[in-house]
C-alpha cells in the first residue's frame, strides 16, 4: 500500500518537493504552508513580514520551520533571486493586497502588488525557465473578484469577463489577464518546463484571519471583548467557504500540472483557469453568517449600515463544474460544519500557549477536513482503507 499514490492525500505529490510561496506570511499562506509541511514538503516562503498582531504565521512559529524569505514582490530582482536560489519543484503565488475596502486607501500601491506582482512572479519564471529545463508547476491565485460582477443571480464561470468596480476587484481582473498572456507567450509550447495555473477562490474564512475590514475576525474580536459585533452590509451574499476548501484545490491542480495526481486528462490540460467555491446552498448573506457563528458563541450584533460607505458586491457567486469534471474537485464542508470549524479554532485557540499548541489545533483541522474529504471520495484525499 505503500507505494501506491492513490492512498494517499495529491498523489503524494508533495514528499520531498521544494515549494516556493509566496504570501506565507498571510492567513491563507500560513494554513498552506503549515499543511505542505505535513506532506512532507521543503516549503520556501517570500513575503513581507505579517500585518496583524496576532498572526497565524507567528502563532504557529513557522518562521522556525521552513525557509522564510523575508522580500516584497514588488522587486523583481528579488523574486527572481529567491526563485534562482531554491529552483523550485512548485511554486503558489498567494501574496497580495487582498482587502476590498483598503484599496480604495491605496489604489496605487493595491494595482503595484496585486498586478506588478504577480508578473514579477511571472517573469522570475520565464527567466528561470530560460536557464533551467527542471519542471516547474506554478499556481497562481487571485479571487472571485476577478469577474465584471453584473449583480446577478447566476454564477460566473471560468470564460466569463474579467473586470472590478473598486482598484482591488480590478487589480485581480488585471493580473488575471497577464496570466493568461504569459501562459500563451511563454509557458505554451510542449517543451515548456513551467506549467501555470490560476485559481479563484470565493470569501475564504478560518482560524487564524486577524485581518481589518474582515467580517469573521471583526466577530472574534467583538465577542472576545463581549460587545455587540458590528455589521456594516448585512444583506451582501457571498460564497462563504473554509481556507481548507480553495487550498485543497490549488494543491490538487498544482499536483495535476506536474502529472502526479490521478486526474483524467494529461497535465498541460490543466494550464489554465479554475473556480473554487463552495456548494450553492453556502453562498449566504453576511447576516446568516453572524447568526451563525453566534449559535456557536453567544453574543449579539449591531446593524451599522452606512449608505455613503464605498461600494461592495452585493452578489457573487462561483460556478465549480469545470474543477469537478477536471479535477473530482468538490467542496467536503457544509456552510453549517465551516462556521463551526471556524468558530472551533478561535475559541480552542484561546488555550494555546504555544506554537506547538497552535500546530496541533490546526493539524487536527486538516486532518479532520481530509478524513471528511475521503469518506466523500473526493480524489485528492485518497482512497478509503478496506
Amino acid at each position: 500500500m505503500g507505494s501506491d499514490r492513490s492512498v494517499i492525500p495529491f498523489g503524494d505529490a508533495y514528499a520531498g518537493k521544494r515549494v516556493l510561496v509566496t504570501g506565507h506570511t498571510g492567513f491563507k499562506g500560513s494554513w498552506l504552508s503549515e499543511w505542505l509541511l505535513a506532506l512532507g514538503a521543503d516549503v520556501i516562503g517570500l513575503a513581507l513580514e505579517p500585518t496583524t498582531t496576532p498572526a497565524l504565521f507567528d502563532q504557529l512559529g513557522l518562521a522556525a520551520r521552513m525557509r522564510h524569505a523575508a522580500g516584497d514582490i514588488r522587486d523583481l530582482e528579488a523574486v527572481s533571486r529567491v526563485l534562482e536560489e531554491t529552483a523550485p519543484d512548485f511554486v503558489f503565488h498567494l501574496a497580495a493586497q487582498p482587502l476590498v475596502r483598503l484599496s480604495y486607501d491605496i489604489p496605487v500601491e493595491t494595482y503595484a502588488t496585486n498586478v506588478m506582482g504577480t508578473v514579477h512572479v511571472m517573469e522570475a519564471l520565464r527567466r528561470h525557465a530560460a536557464r533551467s529545463s527542471k519542471p516547474v508547476a506554478a499556481v497562481m491565485i487571485t479571487t472571485d473578484k476577478c469577474y465584471e460582477n453584473r449583480e446577478w443571480v447566476h454564477s460566473y464561470r471560468e470564460e466569463d469577463p474579467m473586470g472590478g468596480y473598486d482598484p482591488y476587484s480590478s487589480s485581480k481582473g488585471a493580473a488575471e489577464i497577464a496570466i493568461a498572456a504569459y501562459r500563451r507567450s511563454y509557458f505554451s509550447a510542449a517543451d515548456s518546463s513551467v506549467r501555470l495555473a490560476s485559481v479563484r477562490a470565493g470569501n475564504v474564512i478560518g482560524g487564524g484571519d486577524w485581518a481589518l475590514d474582515r467580517i469573521v475576525p471583526d466577530c472574534v474580536k467583538a465577542l472576545e471583548s463581549k460587545q455587540p459585533i458590528p455589521v456594516r452590509n448585512k444583506v451582501a451574499t457571498r460564497p462563504w467557504q473554509h481556507v481548507l476548501e480553495p487550498l485543497s484545490g490549488y494543491l490538487t491542480v498544482a499536483a495535476a500540472l506536474a502529472g502526479a495526481q490521478d486526474v483524467p486528462f494529461a497535465a498541460p490540460a490543466y494550464c489554465t483557469a479554475f473556480n473554487f467555491g463552495p456548494s450553492l446552498s453556502s453562498n449566504r448573506t453576511v447576516a446568516d453568517l453572524v447568526q451563525e457563528i453566534l449559535r456557536h458563541w453567544p453574543g449579539e450584533w449591531i446593524d451599522q449600515s452606512d449608505p455613503r460607505a464605498v461600494h461592495e458586491a452585493k452578489l457573487l457567486n462561483l460556478a465549480t463544474d469545470k474543477a469537478f469534471h477536471y479535477l473530482g474537485w468538490k467542496p467536503a464542508w457544509t456552510f453549517e460544519e465551516t462556521i463551526a470549524e471556524t468558530v472551533a479554532w478561535y475559541r480552542e485557540s484561546s488555550h494555546c500557549r504555544q506554537p506547538a499548541d497552535f500546530q496541533t489545533l490546526t493539524l487536527r483541522q486538516i486532518a479532520e477536513y481530509t478524513a471528511r474529504a475521503r469518506e466523500l471520495h473526493i480524489g485528492w484525499a485518497g482512497r478509503l482503507s478496506v
